[in-house]
């Protein structure tokens, strides 16, 4: 079982977290949500229709790792999402999923193939993010979206939800959220560079920062 002030200071980081995120422009309103999983296995997750501008540390959701609310607010409809990454990711100690505009909006492109979405512009962005498959579209709620992630997340830390936005998973609640801002501006970077002719980093170079930098 994981100890009280534990568990408080995982909350106290969501909510300086989640603040964070939003003073950056990088969370809107009460889209998007958190989540840390414990060292008992359950979870801490930020509460449905909440602004993570504004947490409240006590009430944020506290889960069993099957999804149970142990205690706090009601969880977001997103949690399920959450509770498939953890399970296909055991190295997994966080989970980013917030809608920011510039993923949102690659989120909406039409893509010749799915399996990588953004081009590796940046050595940083190779290091944190890697490759960026696309899942296909489900209606926020949706469950089956589950099995969608599941299918994404044993290789992949990183993932778009069609006309929604990015899931991140790190391990730590640092870690997912500096990889979340570096592919919200990868993202910014692709708008930027436009129709331009571009020099995204090849086959060779990439192997090369991921013999120094192994995940």
């Amino acid at each position: 079982m994981t100890a009280p002030h534990e568990i408080n200071a995982a909350r106290e980081l969501i909510a300086r977290t989640g603040e964070t995120l939003y003073n950056r422009q990088l969370a809107h309103g009460s889209a998007g949500n958190l989540s840390i999983r414990l060292d008992d296995g359950t979870l801490l997750l930020t509460p449905t229709n909440s602004s993570l501008g504004y947490l409240d540390p006590a009430r944020l959701s506290h889960l069993a790792s099957d999804g149970r609310l142990l205690d706090g607010d009601p969880p977001s409809k997103e949690a399920f999402f959450h509770l498939a990454v953890y399970d296909e990711r055991p190295t997994a100690q966080a989970v980013v999923h917030l809608h920011s505009t510039h993923c949102v909006a690659v989120s909406c492109l039409c893509h010749e193939t799915t399996d990588d979405v953004l081009p590796p512009l940046t050595a940083y962005h190779v290091m944190r993010v890697g490759r960026l498959p696309l899942v296909p579209y489900f209606r926020p709620g949706d469950q089956a979206l589950a099995g969608a992630v599941r299918k994404v997340a044993k290789d992949h830390h990183a993932m778009l939800l069609a006309n929604h936005g990015p899931i991140v998973a790190g391990k730590s609640l640092r870690d997912a959220a500096w990889t979340y801002e570096e592919l919200e501006e990868t993202a910014k970077l692709f708008f930027l560079l436009g129709d331009r002719k571009t020099s995204p980093l090849d086959a060779a170079q990439i192997a090369e920062i991921n013999r120094a930098f192994p995940s």
